[in-house]
């Protein structure tokens, strides 16, 4: 059984950082990439960026590429999210999720088990 748990969120003022994190149990995530969405109400699933799974490839939404940057420790079996000079716009509850291979997608539909997200409030 996979579970993909996320910590890091909360309330930040625009111009601030959080790291989120994304723990998983069950199988080792190594083979397999991932991906940070995030969500708002009345809204659908945004993509926010994937990693490979060796970690070697990235993809990042356009309104996030140079503010923020994935990352994971395959070891740890963690993935990671640093949000830099957040705003106000980035607010939602986001979400880690796992592919079942090992490319990078910016499809929701491309991932098949997801955590329960974190929200991330950024005030002005």
């Amino acid at each position: 059984q996979v579970q993909l748990v996320e910590s890091g969120g909360g309330l930040v003022q625009a111009g601030g950082s959080l790291r989120l994190s994304c723990a998983a149990s069950g199988r080792t995530i190594s083979s397999y990439a991932m991906g940070w969405f995030r969500q708002t109400p009345g809204k659908e699933r945004e993509f926010v960026a994937a990693i490979s799974g060796s970690g070697g490839t990235t993809l990042y939404a356009d309104s996030v590429k140079g503010r923020f940057t994935i990352f994971r420790d395959n070891a740890k079996n963690t993935m990671s999210l640093q949000m830099n000079n957040l705003k106000p716009e980035d607010t939602a509850v986001y979400y880690c999720a796992r592919r079942t291979l090992v490319g990078v997608q910016s499809g929701a539909e491309r991932y098949n088990y997801w955590g329960q997200g974190t929200q991330v409030t950024v005030s002005s």
